[in-house]
C-alpha cells in the first residue's frame, strides 16, 4: 500500500470517528456507559471477524505467545480508553472532550521517546505542538471549568496513545491489521457487556431506543474506522499517525455544524487551517527533505 492511499485510510477513519461524538452522547440518555461500549464493540468486531479470519488464514505463520501478549494488552488499552473517554462524556462537554481526547497527540511522542527510547522525526515536535494549539482554537479557545468528567478523558487520551503505538507496531510485525483489530473489539465488547451485568441495568427496551447510535457506533466507527486505522498504521509512524488523527475534532465540528446547527467562530478556523498545516507538515516535510534515490546506470 502507498503512503498516499494509508494516509487516505486514517483521514476517513477520523472523519468517520469525529461524526461519532453526537453519538456517542446522545447514547447516554438511554443507557449506561457500559451498556453501550459493550455493545459497539460486539458489533464491530462480529463485523468484522469473517474478514479478519481469512486474514489469519493466509499468514504462513502462527502468532507466538509473546504477539498474543502484547495483542492482549493492545486489547485492554483500547477497551481503557473508550469507556474513559464514554464516562467522561457523563459530565464534560463535547467541547471539553474533544479537545482533551486530542492530547494523545502530546503523549504518543512522548512516551516514544521517554518509554522506548525512539526519537520521532523533528517536524513532529513541530507538528503536534501546533495541532494542540489548532484544537484549542477549534473548540472556542477555552475550557470550561475542568471536572471528574474532563479528568476521564484526559485518563482516556494516556491509553489512547498506547493504543496508536502499539497498533502500529503489531499490524506491522504480524501482518494482520483486521485480525488484531476483531480481538481487541470482541474483547472489548465482552469486557464492557460483562461490567455492564455488574454494575448497571441493561434492557432491550433501552438497547432498541439507542439501536441507531449502537449501529452507528459498531458498524461505521469501529468495524470501518479503527479498521481504517490499523490498515493505515502498517505504512505510517505512531507519531505522525497521532497528529493525523487529530483531524477527528475537524470532522466533529462539521457534524456539530450539520446535525446540531453549530457554526464555527474565527478563531475556530484558525484551528482548523492549524490542524491541516500540522497534517500537511509532517507527511509533507520529511519526503522533501530525503534524498532522491540515484537509480544504477
Amino acid at each position: 500500500m502507498s503512503r498516499p492511499i494509508a494516509l487516505s485510510c486514517l483521514l476517513l477513519a477520523t472523519a468517520i470517528w469525529g461524526f461519532a461524538f453526537i453519538a456517542q452522547k446522545t447514547a447516554m440518555d438511554v443507557m449506561g456507559p457500559l451498556t453501550f461500549t459493550g455493545s459497539r464493540f460486539l458489533l464491530g468486531g462480529l463485523l468484522v471477524l469473517p474478514f479478519a479470519l481469512r486474514e489469519n488464514a493466509r499468514q504462513p505463520e502462527k502468532l507466538d505467545r509473546r504477539q498474543w501478549a502484547l495483542i492482549g494488552f493492545l486489547s485492554l488499552n483500547f477497551f481503557m480508553g473508550a469507556l474513559l473517554q464514554q464516562l467522561g462524556l457523563q459530565f464534560t462537554t463535547v467541547t471539553n472532550s474533544g479537545f482533551l481526547t486530542g492530547l494523545y497527540v502530546l503523549f504518543v511522542p512522548v512516551i516514544l521517546l521517554v518509554v522506548f527510547r525512539q526519537p520521532p522525526h523533528k517536524v513532529i515536535w513541530v507538528g503536534m505542538p501546533l495541532a494542540l494549539i489548532g484544537l484549542f482554537l477549534l473548540n472556542g479557545a477555552r475550557l470550561d471549568r475542568l471536572n471528574t468528567g474532563d479528568s476521564l478523558v484526559i485518563a482516556s487520551a494516556v491509553f489512547w496513545a498506547l493504543h496508536v503505538l502499539l497498533l502500529g507496531y503489531l499490524a506491522i510485525e504480524t501482518r494482520r491489521p483486521i485480525f488484531i483489530s476483531a480481538v481487541s473489539f470482541l474483547a472489548a465488547g465482552v469486557l464492557g457487556l460483562s461490567g455492564a451485568l455488574a454494575f448497571e441495568t441493561p434492557t432491550l427496551s433501552a438497547l432498541t431506543a439507542g439501536w441507531v447510535e449502537i449501529l452507528y457506533a459498531g458498524a461505521l466507527s469501529t468495524a470501518v474506522g479503527f479498521t481504517l486505522q490499523a490498515i493505515g498504521q502498517q505504512h505510517v509512524p505512531p507519531a505522525n499517525a497521532a497528529i493525523i488523527l487529530s483531524a477527528e475534532s475537524l470532522f466533529a465540528a462539521l457534524g456539530g455544524a450539520l446535525i446540531l446547527g453549530e457554526r464555527l467562530d474565527a478563531l475556530g478556523y484558525v484551528g482548523v487551517a492549524m490542524i491541516f498545516a500540522a497534517v500537511f507538515l509532517v507527511e509533507l516535510l520529511p519526503n522533501l527533505r530525503r534524498k532522491p534515490v540515484t537509480q544504477p546506470g
